[in-house]
């Protein structure tokens, strides 16, 4: 566990910027409300204090009238005027109700600004696909990014507002029945020596040395806990994969190896919860002894002073009840340590992903800079192109494609193509030069297609609005792409990811590029899950649809290169840096990915 201070600091910074921020105003308004509710809440145990005092001396006198009153009547009592218990109980449950309702309130508004705020930051220049390179993703922070905005998120709002409004609540408490229980202790001799509010000190060394022990024996919690979050998001994302890939799994009859692979993920949350089991065994132990202990050692502390008649019934209640109060405010710390070892669990979490988005972030642009500078041609000057490992694909490279002259890029598997397909693209963070294209519009294609979660149609006119286009020219669109079938039911939400084949999404990808008619198109391997004929098929409609369009496609099938004037042949050999080799169209001979 870390030092206090750096961790009480990763707190603040990540509270500070809604309060800060142009909702700060409703934000402190609700955050005051709820303090000056659960205050409230605090001066009504010290009014039920005094009332629990008269009560139990009207039992001491057997005073039906005076124990009526106290139920039902607003009265006057020797120490003053006295509210009945069920007035203090409706104000209590009306304040409780509202205490509830506006903490949750802010809750909501906290979770949702901050949501917000660090989406767009995991989103903005990349900085998700920029973290999702490094290879050693759990040490640097940024594991299972899914979990830390939808769930640490959402718990790090929650713990925060209640734990630091149960300390302000509790060191009010403190303040309010320290002056009670010192009163009502009286003064006592040790060794000689009067001890005055003698109850005060027993309260304050009781609840130093529960205090010490707790933290003692809790200590290890909050990395337990740190982990915990960490194996439990694994195995999720593992049951996830798993949905997401069901037919590969079952076409290879994978799933012992599946099971296998399952197992171990949940190993690994069983064999951390049962290490949290045995260190909470072990606090509860001694927290619940502490607390056993609490309920009568008031009691045993005043009881002297009762029998001897210095303080009656209602004197020795409340006695015992501020003392209760004391030490309850004073062992806050033990009582909510759980709970604050998972506040710092989830504080370490979201920051050193925050860290690691901010990091992403800065980086960016520390690759291939990609330039509009106002000309048709795509050019990459002093291009080095790098692995995350440091491994050069291609260095001090220039490449200068014409617009109308579409180029086929085949080489061999592992020779970068990909990789030059992404740098192109601006995406890929490893290497330094310079890219020069006409930014918006240039449309890039992989081999795997993104289908996101909608409609058909929104799934087609991605990543544009569904309402960018009609729905006459969508509907064209898939009957240019051979996925005619499919017209009646774009306005479905399923999910086509598994609903279609590779080759339908391939060609679905193929219908967004006919929609949306970029000046040029760049395909990595875009048609590889297609048959040769469907493939030739689709590109004649290309070239027939977008005549204006200039083709740039990797592929490996020698007829893909008919469709194309130019064709170069990335060379790289024995690790060292490739370079481009122009090739005869009518020896082209493709190449493996």
């Amino acid at each position: 566990m870390r030092g206090i201070r750096p961790f009480l600091r990763d707190a603040w910074r990540l509270a500070k910027p809604y309060y800060t921020s142009d909702e700060r105003w409703s934000a402190w308004g609700l955050l005051i409300a709820i303090l000056a509710l659960r205050l409230l809440l605090v001066g009504m145990t010290v009014v039920l204090s005094f009332w629990n005092r008269e009560f139990f001396n009207s039992l001491q006198n057997k005073d039906f009238a005076a124990f009526f009153e106290l139920l039902f009547v607003y009265r006057r009592t020797p120490s003053g005027f006295m509210p009945g218990f069920c007035e203090i109980a409706a104000v209590y449950i009306l304040v409780a109700v509202y205490f509830t309702y506006l903490s949750q309130w802010l809750q909501i508004r906290w979770r949702r600004w901050l949501t917000v705020r660090l989406l767009g930051e995991w989103l903005a220049d990349r900085a998700y696909y920029r973290i999702s390179l490094t290879t050693d993703r759990a040490a640097i922070g940024t594991d299972n990014p899914d979990q830390r905005i939808a769930e640490d998120i959402r718990d790090y709002v929650d713990n925060t507002l209640t734990l630091g409004i149960s300390l302000l609540a509790n060191i009010v408490t403190l303040v309010s029945f320290l002056g009670i229980l010192w009163s009502l202790s009286g003064t006592i001799e040790l060794f000689g020596i009067p001890v005055p509010g003698y109850m005060v000190w027993v309260a304050l060394l009781y609840a130093i040395v529960g205090t010490w022990l707790t933290h003692l024996v809790g200590r290890p919690l909050a990395a337990l806990r740190f982990r915990q979050q960490r194996v439990e998001a694994d195995f999720r994302y593992s049951l996830v994969r798993v949905r997401e890939n069901m037919e590969g799994i079952a076409l290879y009859s994978g799933e012992a190896e599946e099971k296998g692979f399952l197992d171990h993920r949940f190993g690994a949350v069983i064999g951390n919860w049962w290490a949290i089991m045995q260190r909470t065994k072990l606090l509860n132990a001694l927290t619940a002894g502490y607390e056993q202990v609490a309920v009568v050692f008031p009691f045993i502390v005043a009881a002297p002073r009762f029998f001897s008649g210095e303080i009656p019934l209602g004197g020795l209640t409340q006695t015992a009840g501020a003392f209760g109060r004391v030490q309850d405010a004073l062992s806050w710390f033990i009582s909510r340590y759980p709970d604050l070892a998972q506040w710092h669990a989830i504080v370490e979490r979201l920051t050193t992903f925050h860290r690691a988005v901010v990091a992403a972030r800065a980086a960016f642009g520390t690759g291939l800079t990609v330039a509009d500078a106002g000309e048709r041609s795509v050019a990459m000057r002093d291009a080095t192109i790098e692995l995350p490992n440091g491994m050069k694909l291609l260095e001090n490279t220039d490449l200068v494609l014409e617009p109308g002259e579409s180029v086929v890029i085949s080489g061999r598997s592992g020779s970068g193509k990909s990789t030059l397909f992404r740098a192109l693209a601006g995406i890929w963070p490893f290497g330094h030069g310079r890219v020069q294209r006409p930014v918006e519009r240039c449309l890039f294609l992989p081999q795997r297609p993104y289908i996101p979660l909608g409609t058909l149609r929104h799934v087609v006119t991605y990543p544009y609005p569904a309402t960018a286009f009609s729905r006459e020219e969508v509907a064209q669109a898939l009957e240019d792409a051979g996925l005619g079938q499919f017209v009646s039911r774009l306005d479905h939400d399923e999910h086509w990811a598994q609903q279609l084949s590779g080759g339908e999404q391939q060609r679905l990808a193929l219908a967004r590029a006919l929609l949306i008619k970029p000046d040029w198109l760049f395909l990595d391997e875009a048609t590889a899950s297609l048959d040769p004929e469907a493939e030739s098929e689709l590109y004649r409609t290309l070239k027939a649809k977008l005549p204006d369009t200039t083709l740039v496609s990797i592929a490996h099938r020698p007829s893909v290169a008919a469709f194309h004037e130019k064709h170069l042949v990335l060379e790289r050999a024995d690790g060292r840096p490739g370079h481009f080799v122009q090739a005869e169209l009518a020896a082209a001979n493709g190449g493996g990915r």
